[in-house]
């Protein structure tokens, strides 16, 4: 419903239920169009702000603020130290090891150990060999 309409359905109700007059709004107060128009400029306020063609011109200092880095370094160490709470070592190293190595990349492939490059063999077992082989002399 509009406002006009309600606001004539209320006036009937009126003279319906009492014969007497209804009292006129005072003559200060402004048309509600207006008293809305109004409101809307001082809750609002708008900022000057030159344009040129409808583009909006940003202040330098405002754009360079904007865009300055903040360092947090300070808040954070204060932040860091002031725990009181510390967890145990070993709960500490349960989760770095859980989430150590859960993608490819992060796997480190394991180096197999090379076992010296030597012979099984002993000295004696090379002399044993050549008696067998080449006969009871040992010499070559």
């Amino acid at each position: 419903m509009s406002a006009s309409l309600l606001r004539k359905g209320l006036e009937l109700l009126e003279t319906a239920g009492a014969s007497a007059p209804r009292p006129k709004r005072a003559a200060t107060s402004s048309p509600p169009n207006k008293a809305r128009a109004r409101k809307k400029k001082l809750s609002r306020p708008q900022k000057e702000k030159a344009t040129v063609k409808g583009k909006v011109i940003k202040s330098a200092l405002e754009e360079y603020t904007k865009h300055q880095a903040v360092d947090h370094f300070q808040e954070n160490v204060k932040y860091m130290t002031s725990s009181h709470f510390m967890t145990d070592s070993t709960i500490t190293q349960k989760v770095l090891a859980q989430n150590r190595g859960r993608k490819a990349r992060d796997r480190h492939q394991e180096v197999e150990k090379k076992k010296p490059e030597g012979t099984v063999f002993t000295e004696e077992d090379f002399q044993r060999f050549e008696r067998e082989y080449f006969g009871g002399t040992g010499t070559v």
